[in-house]
């Protein structure tokens, strides 16, 4: 079985690769996704500017009285959901998906679907 902290290491290397080459622009800002063992969050920014532009968690008022619980898929469907329609109402249609060194599975793999659905093109 990995450790708690070996696994923390080996997602942070991930991690620092895909940042490497993943860049946000005004014409195609980066979506970086990050989860707690309880919530996810997504935000999309422009590193250019080092500004967030649009910003979507489970802790937002619009999800968090509507969830039953905040840490499975479908909770990480509806914040997809939300940051493609907020992205949208800003104009944003084109982004870079940062996963933050996390596997492309589970909540992470949910919450991309249903941004893509959203109208949203990775």
């Amino acid at each position: 079985m990995i450790k708690k902290a070996n696994k923390k290491a080996l997602r942070n290397k991930r991690r620092t690769k895909i940042r490497k080459v993943l860049r946000g622009t005004a014409e195609r800002p980066r979506m970086v996704v990050n989860k707690s063992e309880k919530h996810i969050y997504a935000q999309i920014i422009n590193d250019e500017e080092g500004k967030t532009l649009v910003s979507a968690s489970t802790l937002d008022k619009e999800l968090k009285d509507s969830l039953e619980k905040t840490w499975n898929i479908d909770a990480a469907k509806k914040v997809g959901e939300l940051i493609g329609k907020r992205a949208k109402e800003k104009g944003i249609s084109k982004i870079a998906f940062d996963r933050a060194g996390y596997k492309y599975h589970g909540r992470i793999k949910a919450l991309a679907d249903s941004a893509r659905e959203s109208g949203l093109e990775f």
